[in-house]
């Protein structure tokens, strides 16, 4: 049986600064390995909270550069592979994240393998299958993400972007859909998903479960359960508001 545990849900800068909500990143379970999807802030704390082996973690992928989506990397990395001393783990990253240094050079023979993430590519380190969507329009490259878990489910992960047409084409296969919703309402010239937005999406792509995360300031005061509950009645779908440390079983 498969499992998705979501460490942290703050996604914008005042949310994760004042750690409203956690900023720890999100990890899948597939026959006891490991994927920790963008190890932002605290999530080798977290980690360790949930009771997590470091060693593991197999798998990390970091979608784009920004800080809540990568701030752990490094610690990640010296702690899986316990300071250099055992070779382990591959790094899937955007080609810009590693030029800009996003991983240390004195860490990077520590991995055993570090892939580059390009547009619509299809990724494999056993037991996990993945697929990167078109680039996705946010201020960084960043790609959505597509996982194939062994039960015949297909999870998408719509991360950090605005709202575009293509995005209901590239997740139209998936059973369930994390989205990650920043605002309540829509702000000219911020880069991230708003309510309305989320309602365009799935007023075309009918997945059988919508997870909300990510949360800004607005999507907080605004209550996520709320907001779920609303969109869930409003739209005949099961649409969940995740909350820090939940988990969900495929």
């Amino acid at each position: 049986m498969s499992k998705i545990i979501f460490l942290g849900t703050a996604g914008a800068r005042y949310v994760v600064a004042k750690q409203l909500r956690a900023s720890a990143g999100t990890i899948i379970n597939v026959n006891n390995s490991y994927l920790l999807l963008d190890p932002g802030p605290g999530t080798l704390v977290y980690l360790a909270k949930k009771k997590i082996p470091i060693e593991k973690i197999e798998t990390i992928v970091v979608s784009h550069q920004h800080l809540d989506h990568s701030a752990d990397l490094n610690i990640i990395v010296d702690a899986i592979t316990e300071g250099g001393f055992k070779k382990r783990g591959t790094l899937f990253l955007t080609e810009s994240a590693l030029k800009e240094g996003l991983l240390l050079s004195y860490l990077q023979p520590y991995l055993k393998k570090i892939e580059i993430l390009k547009p619509n590519t299809f990724y494999e380190n056993s037991p996990f299958k993945f697929k990167t969507t078109c680039l996705l329009k946010h201020t960084a490259e960043n790609y959505g993400l597509l996982f194939y878990l062994p039960e015949g489910k297909i999870v998408g992960f719509i991360t950090d972007t605005a709202y575009f047409e293509k995005l209901e084409e590239e997740f139209a296969s998936a059973n369930i859909l994390v989205i990650y919703t920043v605002r309540y309402t829509p702000k000219e010239g911020v880069l991230h998903l708003s309510v309305s937005d989320v309602k365009k999406i799935l007023s075309n792509v009918r997945p059988e479960e919508v997870i909300l995360t990510h949360f800004g300031m607005t999507m907080l005061k605004a209550n996520p359960y709320k907001v779920a509950q609303e969109l869930s009645n409003e739209l005949g779908l099961k649409i969940r508001a995740c909350y820090d440390g939940m988990s969900i079983k495929i």
